[in-house]
């Protein structure tokens, strides 16, 4: 692991205000003994993100969300401000702006990823899911932004 993560996370778990706080009332073993377990699950989202097929960062006014498959990671801030998600994109992880499309209702009724890998066999109705390469098709289209795109190259 790069030392640079490790500084991040680090840095990113000691600021949390429980964490200051706990220093501050001088039980300094705690504070840290939380920060380790912090920064060990951090590592372990990262690890994930960088190893399942679907997992993606969305970024959009309502937060920025990682999804690993079945398990999602959120804030309420924009990816500026979530150390966390920054680390998983900076590592390769997709990532969807979803900040400039302006068609809220088109995207509402958007199917979501498939957690699993499987695809729907009826593409229709609520819940269904498509895969990874289908949903950054469509949200692009409405004006999304992709980094880290993981569909494959055409040449033209």
């Amino acid at each position: 692991m790069q030392t640079g993560v490790l500084r991040v996370l680090r840095a990113t778990a000691a600021s949390w205000w429980r964490h200051k706080e706990l220093r501050r009332t001088g039980q300094t073993g705690q504070a840290q003994r939380l920060e380790r377990e912090t920064v060990l699950r951090d590592l372990g989202y990262l690890k994930q993100a960088a190893t399942l097929p679907n997992a993606h960062v969305i970024c959009g006014e309502g937060g920025t969300f990682i999804h690993l498959g079945w398990t999602t990671v959120s804030t309420l801030a924009p990816i500026e401000r979530f150390p966390l998600a920054t680390l998983a994109v900076a590592r390769g992880t997709p990532f969807i702006d979803i900040r400039p499309v302006t068609d809220v209702i088109a995207f509402a009724n958007f199917p979501r990823v498939t957690r699993d890998g499987s695809i729907d066999p009826e593409p229709c109705g609520p819940g269904w899911s498509v895969s990874l390469t289908t949903y950054i098709d469509r949200v692009e289209a409405l004006g999304a932004r992709i980094a880290n795109d993981p569909r494959p190259r055409q040449s033209t």
